[in-house]
This record gives C-alpha cells, structure tokens and sequence, in this order.
C-alpha cells in the first residue's frame, strides 16, 4: 500500500475524530480510565518494589537469618499447627553455630523480635521525658557490624559488656530524638530507664531506611546486651526440665555472617547441619527451622508484586473491554451513517483492503488518542502521590509503550468487525443507501 494512501488514511481518521469531538471522547474513555490505571499503578507498584529492594539491601547481602520460622514456611502451605511445635532457637543454638560452623565468621542473637508473637516493647525515659513503647532487641556486640547499622554518636556495646551483663544501651533514631533531640544534649554517658531498669546510653543508630519512603516506625527500637535482656526480662537463675534455664526459651533469631571468600551456598550449607545436629533430625525429617537470607526475601516479594500486577492488569482490561465495546459500537455506527461514502469509493476503485485499513485506522487512531491520555494522567497521578506524599514512584518506558500498545491493539481487535463490515459492502447497494 502505497506511503500517499496511508498518509491519507490517517488524515481522514484524523479528520473523522475531530469532527465528533465528544462521540469520540465518550468512546475513548473506558480507554484513557484502563491506560491511567495501568500506567499510574505501575508508577507506584514499581516505585515501592526499587524502595524495598533498596530496603533489604541495606542488611547485608550475605547474613543468613536462622529463624523458627519466617515467611517461606507460612507462604508455602505448611500447617501452622505444625510449625508451632517446632523447638524454639536457643543461645546454646547461637553460640553451637559460632563454635562449629567452620564456615561463619560471627554470629548474633537476637531476643525480642525474633520469635513469632509480639516484640518486646517498653517506654524509655529520661527525667521528664518519655517515649512511647519501643522495641527493645537482646543482642550480642556483633549486631551493628551484622545489620551493617551506622552509629550517628557513640559506639556500640564490646563483647566484654555483654558477658559481664552490663546496663549499657543504644539508642534508635525515634527514642534519641524523643529524649535528647529537641533540647540537643548529648546523649552519651545519660542515665535512662527502660522500663523498669536503668541503663548508660553509649550511642545513637543512624536513621534506618523506610520501605517507601514513609516512616514505618523503622527506628522505634533499642538495643541491650542480650545477657542484660535475659536478666530483665526473662527469669533468670530459675532452673527447668534438663536443667535449661528458663531465659533460653525465649524465642530468638540468629544471624550468621560468612568468612570472606565463603559463597552463601556453602556457609549455608554448614549452618543447615550443625543446626540438624543440634536438634537430633534424622536424615529422612525435614528440618524444624527456617534459614532466610537476602535472595530469599526478595523472591518472596517478587511473588507478591507479579501477583499485585498481574491483578492490577485483569482490573485495567475490564476498563479496556469496555472501551472496546464502545469503540465497536460506534464503528458500526460511523460504518452505517457513511454507507454511500464508502460505495463512492469503491465506485472510484478503492478495494476492500482499503476500506478495511481505513476504519481499522480509524479505531485505532481512536483509542491511541485515548491511551496517550491515559499515559498523560497515569504519569501525572503518580508524581502527583510522590510530591503530596513522597511515596516512590518509577515511570519505566517500557509502562508507556504497553499503555500505547494495549490501546492500538483494543483498537484494531474491537474495531475489525466494523472495518471488515464497511469492506463488504456492495458498491451499487451503497449507492442506493438512503
């Protein structure tokens, strides 16, 4: 077909769109409606999904987190009946991998977040002043340097505070602010109670970052020497069963850094049989533990974002169809009321593959003009939600090319019956159309 007809094609779709004005946009706004939300959902789907990848990033790429169990249990269909039975993680488990896994170089404990149930939380004070409840963490001195946390002031606690049960505690970004912040005074060396305890501030944990941008209470938290936890919170001295103390059933969770040069898979791999043998599995019983690390994670969240976008796209193509019921309906319409236009054409010699690219170009061209808004709208929403709110977004080009694409295709696909309808006509019945 020749470049002067096509040229020539599209004037007249152009012309046809521009004299009913608000036929067609009546027509195009199930389309603009479909394109807005595909391209604005995309914006903020995508914008969440680099913020919470950035997010886990930030833990380290190669800690491995030993847990009762996480989220790949419970998202993988196992019996929560059965995952409660499984043993709790004790410090005998901590300091088991710390001893026998020739594979890590530290591990840390955590008590107070790292069982399933409620965290830990108590009100911190300073004279007057008083934070809401903040969760307090049990830790080892490897913490800081296993979470890849920064310290604003101060330093973190030493091995030698922790064995010797030291009330020394440091502080997250909310309770600093909450205690010190407004008046600036230095917090270091500052006497506060946690709880009912006292403690000596040492330092201050630089803002963590929050997953889209919001503050998800990411730095609502302080940090003990896990012996000074067990001594506050748990019960200590009191002996049970096999002569275990009670604090060591506290749930915890562990965290195992690799020596340099070790792959992930190795390290484990090791961690996966002293924990086998610390709980005297078998060979053919699966194992009573959960072992999560960065790569683990972020395959869970991609599962639920192709899920959410997945959903969001059947949403939008309810929109897109119906548009395209609508673009059918008026094709056939504009078909009907051009009926002798067409048997003049074809009189002048025009063919049917003509007739037929004419109106297919015309529905086209149609719901295009419908998805270049609805690119326009989606785009503005989503910077609209990003200065109002500050929430991330990501305009990729490959989200407006499937928002063009998605409306030429509704187009051509609703518009064929119409366009093949128009192509069938018979030149002399045309004619005599009244």
């Amino acid at each position: 077909m020749r470049a002067t007809l096509i040229t020539e094609v599209i004037a007249m779709a152009f012309d046809t769109v521009r004299s009913n004005k608000m036929r067609s946009g009546l027509t195009v706004l199930g389309v603009v409606i479909g394109i807005t939300s595909i391209v604005g959902m995309t914006a903020m789907i995508r914008g969440f999904d680099e913020s919470l990848r950035d997010t886990v990033r930030s833990i380290g790429p190669d800690i491995i987190f030993v847990q009762r169990f996480g989220p790949t249990s419970l998202t993988s269909g196992d019996i929560f009946n059965q995952l409660m039975k499984r043993p709790n993680l004790t410090v005998s488990d901590a300091r088991a991998l710390e001893e026998d896994a020739e594979t890590i170089e530290l591990v840390d404990i955590q008590l107070g977040a790292g069982g399933f149930g409620p965290p830990t939380q108590e009100r911190v004070f300073y004279r007057e002043r008083r934070t809401r409840p903040m969760i307090v963490f049990g830790t080892t001195e490897n913490f800081a340097a296993g979470t890849m946390l920064d310290l604003t002031y101060g330093r973190f606690f030493t091995g030698t505070e922790v064995q010797y049960r030291k009330n020394v505690v440091v502080l997250g970004q909310t309770p600093y602010q909450a205690l010190f912040g407004e008046s600036g005074t230095d917090p270091i060396g500052k006497l506060v109670r946690v709880g009912a305890q006292r403690y000596s501030v040492i330092g201050v944990f630089e803002n963590r970052p929050g997953v889209g941008g919001f503050n998800a209470s990411q730095d609502d938290f302080v940090v003990i020497p896990y012996t000074a936890y067990q001594r506050q919170f748990g019960i200590g001295g009191m002996v049970v069963g096999r002569g275990r103390n009670v604090t060591e059933l506290i749930p915890i969770q562990i965290a195992a850094v690799p020596r340099a040069g070790i792959e992930q898979k190795e390290a484990i791999a090791d961690v996966q049989r002293v924990m086998r043998i610390r709980h005297g599995l078998r060979l053919d019983e699966p194992d009573d533990f959960d072992i999560m690390t960065q790569d683990a994670i972020l395959q869970l969240w991609d599962q639920i974002s192709q899920a959410t976008f997945l959903a969001l796209i059947v949403i939008s193509s309810i929109a897109l169809l119906v548009g395209g019921i609508g673009v059918m309906a008026i094709m056939s319409i504009s078909v009907t009321e051009r009926t002798r236009e067409i048997g003049v054409r074809k009189a002048l010699g025009a063919r049917r593959a003509e007739i037929l690219f004419q109106f297919l170009m015309e529905a086209a061209f149609l719901t295009s003009m419908g998805g270049l808004l609805g690119i326009a709208l989606g785009a503005a929403i989503g910077w609209i939600v990003h200065l109002v709110s500050g929430f991330p977004i990501s305009l990729p080009w490959w989200s407006f090319a499937l928002g063009l694409g998605f409306s030429a295709s509704v187009g051509i696909f609703f518009g064929m019956y119409p366009a093949f309808k128009a192509s069938r006509l018979d030149p002399i019945e045309a004619l005599r159309y009244e």
